[in-house]
């Protein structure tokens, strides 16, 4: 899980780019953290970079497939 220290510098919102599943191997629509749906292994990554490829972890068959979901959007615009 994701942690922070600071929560005025985190904003939540429902935006829908969270909702995408992205495929091991496949580029980083967006820069930030993405999680594994299967295990809960977490990844930094910067835009455009390809996510990790299927072998960077092995899951259990229980786990599934390595499937990669943003959960943390670095934010590039100024403010």
């Amino acid at each position: 899980m994701a942690l922070y220290k600071y929560p005025s510098l985190i904003t939540s919102t429902n935006d829908s780019v969270f909702d995408s599943i992205h495929t091991p191997g496949s580029p980083a629509s967006h820069a930030g953290i993405y999680r594994c749906e299967g295990c809960g292994r977490e990844m930094a990554i910067a835009q455009g970079h390809s996510l990790p490829p299927q072998n960077h972890h092995e899951h259990t068959q229980n786990q599934g497939l390595i499937r990669w979901r943003l959960i943390v959007l670095a934010d590039h615009r100024p403010h």
